[in-house]
C-alpha cells in the first residue's frame, strides 16, 4: 500500500494479500466504496485459480501470494 490509503480509507491491509472480484458487481462494490475521494484504477488479473483465493472476515475474496506484473492488465482508470 505504500503511503496511500485503502479503497475504503484504511491506514493499512485488511489482508495479507490482494483483494480480486469475480463477478462484475463486486467490482461496482469496491469502486464505490471509494470514500477517499481520489481515481480508481481497475486492473484485470488473468492466470488465477479461484479455487486458490482465501475469503477475508468481511466476505470478500483475495489471492494472499505476489501476483506478477505479467498477470495485470488495466481495464479501466
Amino acid at each position: 500500500m505504500g503511503a496511500a490509503r485503502g479503497i475504503a480509507g484504511s491506514l493499512g491491509p485488511e489482508v495479507s494479500g490482494c483483494f480480486l472480484c469475480t463477478e462484475q458487481f463486486d467490482v461496482e462494490i469496491f469502486t464505490e466504496m471509494n470514500n477517499t475521494g481520489g481515481p480508481v484504477d481497475i486492473w484485470e488479473v488473468s492466470g488465477i485459480d479461484r479455487r486458490d483465493l482465501q475469503e477475508s472476515p468481511n466476505g470478500y475474496l483475495y489471492d494472499p501470494g505476489t501476483i506478477p506484473a505479467a498477470q495485470v492488465r488495466l481495464v479501466e482508470s
